[in-house]
């Protein structure tokens, strides 16, 4: 009887990451986390900057390889990760410098430095992206202006997972999905675009024309008998893969990727780039067969797992029910201050907002729980609003995948706020969507709608639906901290 090939996804989180082998039995396809990782930020001694610590990950990306291959059938390997972050190579295809996390302080101010060379508004008109101040352009600005020596040895440019991909295979690439959040991708002419190119310091000879998530990009040996392993560009930023396995199934639902990011937002075969979509800084990122994430970044649940470290650590079943015995709507913050993306002490920084705005200040563990996760459901329909204004027509139902889909009483307050019903489920949606696109591109999926009729065929979904409206009064509380939106770096 024939062993049915197996598929190993490399699915690494700015947190963890997991080495997941899937195979299908029976028309259902099941995952297996054959070797887990944290992965944490370190400070480099030399030149003062979070890094992350890429031999490290490439060795436990490697031990999970080892264990897949010693069970024999493994057909394909494909990785994805965050995005903007990236790795530049020599002329003999050696790094150059650290790989700088995106939480790095570095790119503090630099936006404004980018628009005084190009505006604001036709640089969105150029790529469709959101303004966060992380974005690989203000990356690669700060690096002109900080470290020059590094560009002028540069002759590749990798993000992320298409560095472990070369680690892999020895094949340099760069793969679409995770190419748009860097905002320097031109969504008119499909190509890198030469004038960011140019004001990041990068010649546009060091990238190279980005493959479609679902290209096999080369090979690695497999051990004694078996076949080589395919090495598939999924889609490989971790939204993307994520957003291809969300069990969606009409143009009127919403999806939320939620993990330590919320990403919120639609699937269109159209991008929303117009003045009005610049207003309301909306992202549209690239998809699997071309399919506009049309969406917004939320600070997740960062917040939650900096306070619970804070904490020492508890239980967090154990602060879920704190919060949810607690005084619902009592404090807020605005998750998209960017005060937020990595302070010293984010229990400190979360009371001081309280404090500065006149808000009882969350002291227990139950009530700083309590404020993250109102706040959260309130930034939902806060997106959710905008996405119907640009789109003209309401979203119906919302669907919330991935490791935060677990936090059922998040799952309800988000049901509660934006007054539709609400899916939670898979968890695992960004292994999915990385193994379903790695399963398109050996043939063994027709596309995109089949690979979701199989996840909604293989995993359980849980709906929510609305139980009590919130209160005009914490809304217009909560709109009203929005007025300094600092993350993401609007005028």
């Amino acid at each position: 009887m024939k062993v049915p090939e197996k598929i190993v996804a490399v699915d690494i989180g700015a947190s963890s990451g997991r080495v997941i082998l899937s195979e299908v039995r029976d028309g259902i396809l099941s995952l297996t986390e054959i070797h887990r990782f944290e992965n944490n930020l370190r400070g480099d001694d030399v030149f003062a900057h979070q890094c992350w610590d890429l031999d490290f990950l490439e060795a436990e990306m490697r031990k999970g390889l080892a264990i897949a291959q010693e069970q024999g059938g493994l057909a394909s390997v494909g990785v994805d990760t965050w995005g903007v972050d990236y790795v530049l190579l020599d002329d003999n295809l050696e790094r150059i410098g650290p790989a700088v996390s995106y939480r790095d302080h570095r790119t503090d101010g630099m936006m404004e430095t980018v628009f005084a060379e190009i505006s604001r508004a036709e640089i969105y008109r150029r790529t469709g992206i959101q303004f966060l101040q992380f974005n690989t352009l203000y990356q690669l600005a700060a690096t002109v202006r900080q470290h020059p020596e590094w560009l002028a040895r540069a002759c590749h440019f990798l993000m992320i997972p298409d560095y472990l991909h070369f680690r892999l295979c020895g094949v340099l690439s760069n793969e679409y999905t995770n190419v748009t959040t860097t905002q320097l991708f031109n969504l008119h002419e499909n190509d890198w675009d030469t004038n960011l190119l140019e004001v990041a310091g990068l010649p546009k000879t060091m990238m190279m024309h980005p493959v479609e998530a679902g290209t096999i990009i080369g090979e690695i040996p497999a051990l004694q008998s078996e076949a080589a392993i395919k090495v598939v560009a999924p889609a490989t930023h971790d939204t993307g893969s994520a957003v291809a396995a969300a069990p969606l199934e009409t143009e009127d639902e919403a999806f939320i990727s939620s993990g330590t990011w919320s990403l919120m937002g639609i699937e269109s075969k159209t991008p929303f780039a117009d003045a009005e979509a610049l207003a309301a800084n909306v992202s549209n990122e690239g998809g699997v067969e071309r399919r506009y994430r049309v969406l917004k970044n939320i600070m997740g649940f960062w917040l939650i797992q900096r306070v619970r470290k804070e904490l020492g650590s508890p239980d967090h079943g154990g602060l879920v029910s704190e919060a949810r015995d607690g005084t619902p709507w009592r404090s807020l913050i605005n998750p998209q201050d960017a005060r937020f993306l990595n302070p010293n002490n984010m229990t400190a920084e979360i009371q001081a907002f309280c404090r500065a705005t006149g808000q009882p200040v969350p002291e227990s563990a139950g009530a700083l729980s309590r404020c993250i996760f109102d706040s959260l459901a309130l930034s939902y329909r806060q997106v959710k609003e905008k996405l119907e204004t640009l789109r003209g027509r309401p979203v119906n139902r919302i669907r919330i995948v991935g490791g935060g889909s677990q936090n059922d009483l998040v799952n309800q307050l988000c049901a509660d706020a934006c007054g539709v019903p609400v899916t939670a489920g898979p968890i695992e949606t960004t292994a999915l969507g990385n193994v379903c696109v790695q399963m398109i591109a050996l043939g063994q999926l027709s596309g995109l709608d089949e690979a979701r009729a199989l996840v909604r065929r293989s995993f359980p979904l849980t709906e929510y639906l609305p139980r009590q409206r919130v209160p005009q009064s914490v809304w217009d509380r909560f709109q009203s901290f929005s007025a300094l939106p600092a993350l993401e770096g609007q005028d």
